[in-house]
């Protein structure tokens, strides 16, 4: 284990240091690299005033730097039942199993995907096209709001929503912790269309 130096978020007097070290509620975050602790005669590191430190866990340093290119990456249709052509693939882990995965979906224009939940809260980055989302119950793509690429969206766990393309194709990065599910609200096909 090594020693890593950590602020309270309290301590931080702008709210850019803030959203940089990304406190919120009284946590307690790493603080950014900085000159290390200066160790005291008998060799023991001391953390400085307002500090802690904080023992951190080495184990995922053997794993290796992964690369991807999602022009070579495979795709495949994103449900068995799934004809209207939206494709999934599957880039680190896997949504089916305990632990982190990162997937990527393209939805074909004119395609979205029904209202629906999942067990787990999922992170989603638009890659590329315009990505409309929208929240509930009801399947209303006409009042859904697009995100753009480079936009950031968080599905929260069991919260129903629908989301995918309308005029042009969207792709977009989706991360969480499996095992990963889906439930659509009235049991029928996941996608449908939005025009």
């Amino acid at each position: 284990m090594k020693n890593v130096r950590t602020v309270s978020c309290r301590q931080t007097s702008s709210a850019k240091a803030t959203l940089a070290m990304g406190c919120g509620s009284g946590q307690q975050r790493a603080a950014p690299e900085a000159a290390a602790p200066a160790p005291t005669a008998s060799g023991a590191i001391v953390a400085g005033p307002g500090e802690q430190l904080v023992p951190v866990p080495t184990a995922e340093s053997n794993r290796e730097i992964m690369r991807v290119n999602l022009d070579t990456v495979e795709f495949r249709p994103a449900d068995p039942s799934n004809d209207l052509g939206v494709q999934t693939a599957i880039v680190d882990g896997d949504p089916a199993k305990p632990g982190y995965y990162l997937v990527v979906n393209r939805f074909p224009p004119g395609v979205m995907s029904r209202p629906h939940f999942h067990r787990d809260e999922r992170h989603v980055l638009v890659i590329k096209g315009t990505w409309y989302t929208g929240e509930g119950e009801a399947f209303t793509p006409e009042k859904t709001v697009p995100l753009k690429a480079g936009d950031y969206m968080r599905h929260a766990a069991g919260r129903f929503h629908y989301d995918g393309a309308l005029e042009e194709e969207a792709v977009v990065a989706i991360s969480g912790y499996g095992p990963s599910s889906t439930t659509v609200f009235d049991g029928g096909a996941r996608f449908g269309r939005s025009r």
